[in-house]
């Protein structure tokens, strides 16, 4: 009999022990819902997150009595004691103090709070971004203070901090759940192609500054790192639809669509899935700037086909084929084909070719697609450790510009991810791949319709011709250049045509450059990290360690890099160590030392050291002053080190060791230089004239302008090496009275600065002969090269921003901030070195909003300013206008539904701008939104 009860008894005590069943609802001190807040059992990983309405429901096998924890980004979190198998709460989350109260994990590797952080760290979270007064999320990271995005195209945003700002931003590094962002032939994000869904994002964070002590490689001018959301953690199935319009001057008014989609389940305590699909459809911001550009590159207002003959606009293509028809009258002559004396009749000037408007050559569809979709297993009840497959795809159109501008059309990029976790290791490993899809150069577009209709050869031989004719019956020079253009263009493809719709088609389809344009490339890198952090062993310090590898592929089939004989593989690694230690001292001080050094290889050059120190003093709970000093580093990218592409302008040749002859080329000698160089018609150029047989371009220019030979500077650029920072940075983060303050500066001093050095390479003769060589140049025999290499000038650049925030007027957020950034550098002694900084001076931001004007109803309104600049890069160059711009929207939640609607706009002053010489002018775009379930 008491066999049998006290089997009794463990059947009950069992069951019980497996009902313990806690309803409860979370709430803020308005009585209004906290949706996704976390509850999680004191001591476990037991939890769960509340519903849109702020419910929860939280089975367990624990017997009470236990803790729970309550938290919520921009809450102060809450511990409640459950003391009955079965019981209903309701629980009151008050607002954090401050933002400085919100916990981050970039800066260190470790969750820390703001206030507490060793350097600058900007942060959106859920609320920010149902808030922000842009578009999406990734376009309100603008707001974000000394933060930089420059507008590409509508679909194509690049973020930068602290100057040398480009959309071919390999400076900057983008981490999605972990993963690096970039794309493997371009070696930087195309925004946000396969980052967050806006539905699935947790929060965003961004480290202005060199960051390469923990993070190697590229994280150099700061990380954005964005983080999605567990489905662990945030169950169920969200949907956001936006619908607008976009309107530009240039492109009118237009459709937009923006639709995103989660769905995701725990199916256990062990086993979750999630899969998100995002869909982006409207019409790109239209370039259709038609000012030339003169022989520098640089925009010049005023330069027009009418009254340049060497006419080229800087959003017209195909007119950046020029020559000098001097040199096309001795060749005609040389073949009979007009009068021998009759070359003393053509003056030597350049004319260039007629070109096609950008708009002849896009149709400027925006499209984003992309879906990601992730397994997570638990597999030991009661601890976080956790395995996870994550897939990400993504495709779309989109603008870009580089040395050219492109059409990406249908580019794809995959990244797949395995990784093991839990609160102290991770251990991950994934794939970067891209495919170009049916991409092209819209430079070599126009260059190729105009060669697949009349050659070069003929085109500027018609023209030579009928100036020669005009000449001899009299004509002015003007009319005489008149009447050889008009000859020349005889039977010109027209856009509309048949005919230039097929020799459209022709070089979009066609990889060769010397008659076609498309962009080809299916590229990738394998990438695996590891870190792990000691403090639960260790006592007296937090100490971390970790390490990277990564592997690249190229495989562009010669049509970018120099890979003609096979995809080019090459590798580098790094490992960091970190050591952080907290010194109470008297009262409420604390001192927070950090140390970390990281070391870095790269199987190209010597391996290298990046050490980062750093304080922070915290004075009492409202007061906080930082200071660090840190080095930084990068190492050449793919493009740096492999390219060979002739851009037009110049042919670019990257500066691989065993680079300098992969890329090899034949041109055709002047009749001139056939005269002075034994009538060698032709010769065979690599890539190592580049560098080891080249005149600087600024000396070039002032031997056409003085024609002394004198003038010539030998440039023989040295191969590129990685490039070094030294960063220090002062801060301090506080609060006086109902005031936040958050104030930095800092100083950062470059060695080896890398940058592109344009130079001329003669097709004879060697630099510094004073004969050959510089009749070759005098001929117009040379080839200009886009070099990669490092400057030996010295390059500094400083800064500082402020922001304060505070409430106002009750319940309303006022929020400002200052960017000072400035460039320390001797351009006039240094005027072939292109450092790309394009980085305003002033920038100031502002926004004003209430998140609870009245019930269930928010609304906010975001102000920038930016100063005039001057854009430096391969396209073009010149001075970004001054802007100023008003983003605002309103918001209304109905719980009910579980629904949000959001009415909003972007710059609706409708006063267009743009962020960089040669894009489209940024018009404003109208919507509506309805976000269910998030």
């Amino acid at each position: 009999m008491r066999t049998i009860l006290l089997l009794a008894l463990m059947i009950i005590g069992t069951f019980g022990y497996s009902q313990t069943n806690i309803n409860g609802n979370v709430v803020d001190q308005n009585n209004e819902p906290i949706p996704g807040a976390n509850i999680v059992i004191v001591g476990t990983t037991i939890g769960t997150v509340t519903d849109f309405d702020g419910n929860f429901n939280l089975a367990t096998s624990e017997v009470p009595p236990f803790k729970i924890e309550v938290s919520s980004i921009g809450y102060t979190s809450i511990k409640e004691s459950i003391t009955s198998a079965s019981q209903t709460i309701t629980i009151i989350l008050n607002e954090s103090q401050t933002f400085l109260d919100e916990v981050v994990i970039s800066a260190s590797r470790t969750p820390e709070r703001i206030f507490e952080s060793p350097v600058t760290v900007e942060r959106m979270g859920v609320s920010e971004i149902k808030n922000t007064a842009a578009a999406d999320f990734y376009g309100g990271i603008e707001n974000l203070k000394g933060v930089d995005v420059n507008t590409n195209s509508l679909t194509f945003k690049s973020v930068n901090t602290r100057g040398f700002a480009s959309f071919a931003n390999t400076r900057f590094m983008q981490l999605v759940d972990g993963m690096d962002n970039s794309a493997p032939a371009l070696n930087f994000p195309i925004g946000n192609l396969v980052g967050l869904t806006e539905t699935d994002v947790l929060s965003v964070e961004l480290l202005p500054g060199a960051s390469s002590a923990l993070y190697g490689a590229n994280a150099f001018n700061g990380i954005l790192f964005m983080r999605s959301k567990s489905p662990f953690d945030y169950e169920g199935l969200s949907v956001a639809i936006k619908r607008g319009i976009t309107s530009q001057e240039a492109a009118g008014d237009n459709a937009y669509t923006d639709v995103s989609i989660r769905a995701a389940h725990k199916f256990s305590d062990k086993f979750a899935a999630k899969v998100n699909f995002g869909y982006l459809d409207g019409t790109d911001w239209a370039a259709n700037n038609i000012e030339g550009k003169d022989e520098n590159n640089f925009i010049a207002t005023g330069l027009t086909r009418e009254n340049d003959l060497n006419y080229n606009g800087v959003n017209v293509y195909g007119d950046e084929v020029a020559t000098d028809i001097k040199d096309v009258a001795l060749t005609l002559e040389s073949l009979g084909r007009i009068p021998a004396g009759a070359n003393a009749l053509i003056p030597s000037v350049q004319v260039s070719r007629t070109g096609y408007n950008e708009s002849d050559l896009t149709n400027y569809s925006a499209k984003s697609i992309k879906a990601d979709w992730g397994l997570y297993y638990r597999p030991i009840e009661d601890n976080s450790l956790e395995l996870s497959y994550v897939g990400k795809v993504g495709t779309g159109n989109t603008i870009y510009q580089g040395t050219n501008r492109y059409n990406i059309n249908g580019f794809f990029q995959e990244q797949h991810k395995l990784e093991i976790k839990n609160d102290n290791f991770f251990v991950r490993g994934y794939l970067v791949g891209d495919k170009s899809g049916d991409s092209y150069d819209m430079v070599f577009t126009g260059i190729n319709i105009n060669r697949a209709w009349k050659s070069d050869q003929q085109w500027f031989g018609e023209y030579t011709g009928a100036y020669l004719q005009a000449t001899l019956a009299g004509a002015t020079d003007e009319a005489a250049h008149a009447a050889g253009r008009a000859t020349a263009e005889t039977g010109r493809f027209l856009p509309g045509t048949p005919e230039f719709q097929a020799a459209f088609d022709r070089s979009v389809n066609d990889p060769d450059l010397s008659t076609g344009s498309k962009f080809q490339d299916a590229s990738k890198y394998y990438h695996a990290d590891a870190n792990y952090n000691f403090s639960h062993l260790i006592d007296f310090a937090d100490i971390q360690v970790g390490g990277s590898f990564r592997e690249y592929s190229l495989n562009s089939s010669g049509t970018i890099y120099t890979d003609t004989d096979g995809p080019i593989n090459y590798s580098e690694f790094g490992v960091y160590t970190q050591v952080q230690k907290n010194l109470p001292l008297s009262g409420e001080k604390n001192l927070k030392l950090t140390g970390s050094v990281r070391y870095d290889k790269s199987e190209f050059f010597d391996g290298f050291f990046s050490p980062r120190i750093s304080a922070g003093l915290t004075i009492n709970r409202n007061h906080n002053i930082r200071a660090s000093a840190q080095t930084g580093f990068r190492n050449p990218t793919t493009q740096d080190l492999f390219i060979g592409l002739d851009a037009g302008r110049a042919i670019l040749v990257g500066s691989a060791p065993d680079n300098l002859d992969r890329y090899t080329r034949d041109f055709t000698i002047s009749q001139a230089g056939q005269d002075n160089f034994g009538q060698q018609s032709s010769i065979t150029q690599t890539g190592r004239a580049a560098y080891e047989n080249s005149y600087s371009l600024s000396s070039v220019n002032e031997l056409s302008q003085t024609g002394n030979p004198a003038v010539l500077e030998i440039a023989n650029p040295d191969i590129i090496t990685p490039e070094q920072v030294a960063s220090l940075e002062i801060g301090y983060r506080g609060k006086i009275d109902k005031l936040i303050i958050d104030f930095s500066t800092y100083y950062n001093k470059y060695k080896d600065f890398i940058s592109q050095e344009v130079v001329i390479a003669p097709l004879y003769g060697v630099v510094g002969d004073g004969g050959l060589s510089v009749a070759a140049v005098a001929n117009g025999d040379f080839q200009a090269y886009s070099t990669y290499t490092n400057s030996d000038a010295d390059v500094n650049s400083y800064g500082a921003s402020l922001a304060l925030s505070m409430k106002v007027l009750g319940n309303y957020d006022l929020e400002g901030s200052y960017t000072y950034t400035k460039l320390d550098f001797d351009r006039n002694a240094n005027p072939d070195l292109q450092l790309n900084f394009n980085t305003p001076e002033h920038k100031f931001k502002a926004s004003f909003g209430n998140t609870a004007l009245f019930e269930n109803f928010g609304f906010n309104v975001a102000y920038r300013f930016s100063d005039d600049y001057f854009w430096e890069a391969t396209f073009a160059q010149g001075v970004v206008p001054e802007f100023h711009n008003i983003d605002a929207q309103i918001n209304y939640s109905v719980p009910s539904i579980k629904s949000t609607f959001k009415a909003g706009g972007t710059n609706i002053l409708g006063d267009e701008y743009y962020t960089a010489v040669g894009t489209g002018f940024i018009g404003s775009m109208y919507y509506l939104s309805w976000t269910i379930n998030n």
